[in-house]
């Protein structure tokens, strides 16, 4: 064995005795957790399922396939089926500019993209409130041409695609920066066209990561409440989305109802982790491929 391999093994062994913890430390931080996770997270879910089954399957059903219900789900659908490709394709053309790109304002557009992170989406609603409203920058114009978006399904569109623009962006944006732009040039000189280059060699180095913004984006679209909230005029059985319906079953005591409503972005959530948790296993899988691969 060579001098370089003892040298290798060595510093091996010393990394990992620097982060080796006593037993004692690793047992409470692993408690910590573990109490964490059941008392903010696991409880709180099963306490959802049971109070949503606890008077029965008749009135769990029944609270489902009620008309403001069924209203809801349509709406909460529709403005998701909108939002998301919305901000997929955004997601994909902003992440392209920021990480293939050199040009003025590229900050300023990395921190516009950010912006719903740091914004109050209640403050956000107030902002769709400034502009279309009765009394906003476009509410007389508006009104002149009887085109309604405030307290109606525009306006919950265009409050869930502020709220949920980074999320695929944010995704593909190291994604893509850190894979280079090596393989879009070799198929340019090849003459390769621009969409050509797009569909077999930028989209398959990035399907997974934009699998899974699209699904980080699509959970927070049907769970949005704060701006949603503002914008709505929460008018059932109209402009009512999910987590305003189920606001306003627990505020006026139906609490099996509300949360048997509950219980569906409850599956939502469980859904969503699930496939996050094999699109990364996924992505995990072909990186490792691509590294044995190339060895």
């Amino acid at each position: 064995m060579s001098i370089n391999s003892h040298h290798d093994i060595a510093e091996r062994l010393q990394s990992r005795d620097a982060t080796r913890e006593p037993i004692a430390v690793r047992i409470v931080l692993i408690t910590i957790a573990l109490i964490f996770f059941a008392a903010c997270l696991l409880l709180p879910l099963i306490l959802v399922f049971v109070e949503a089954f606890k008077q029965g399957l008749e009135v769990y059903f029944s609270a489902l396939v009620s008309p403001d219900t069924l209203s809801a789900v349509k709406l909460t659908l529709l403005t998701a089926a909108i939002a998301v490709p919305l901000n997929m394709v955004f997601g994909v053309a902003a992440a392209w500019c920021v990480a293939k790109y050199q040009f003025r304002g590229k900050a300023i557009l990395t921190t516009i993209i950010d912006m719903p992170f740091s914004v109050s989406p209640v403050i956000a609603g107030l902002m769709l409130v400034l502009i279309f409203g009765s009394q906003g920058w476009l509410g007389g114009w508006l009104m002149d041409h009887d085109i309604k978006i405030l307290y109606a399904t525009p306006a919950i569109v265009l409050a869930t695609v502020f709220i949920t623009v980074p999320f695929v962006a944010r995704e593909l944006i190291p994604l893509m920066e850190a894979q280079g732009s090596e393989e879009e040039e070799a198929a340019i000189v090849l003459g390769a066209s621009g969409w050509q280059t797009f569909w077999k060699v930028t989209l398959p180095n990035i399907k997974w990561g934009l699998i899974y913004g699209v699904i980080l984006c699509n959970a927070r679209a049907m769970g949005e409440f704060g701006a949603v909230s503002v914008v709505s005029g929460h008018i059932r059985g109209e402009t009512n989305t999910l987590p305003l319906h189920v606001e306003i079953l627990y505020n006026e005591y139906t609490f099996s109802a509300a949360f048997a409503v509950s219980s569906l972005l409850a599956l939502l959530a469980i859904v969503t982790l699930v496939l996050k948790t094999w699109v990364e296993f996924r992505q995990e899988k072909q990186n490792n491929d691509a590294d044995q691969s190339i060895s």
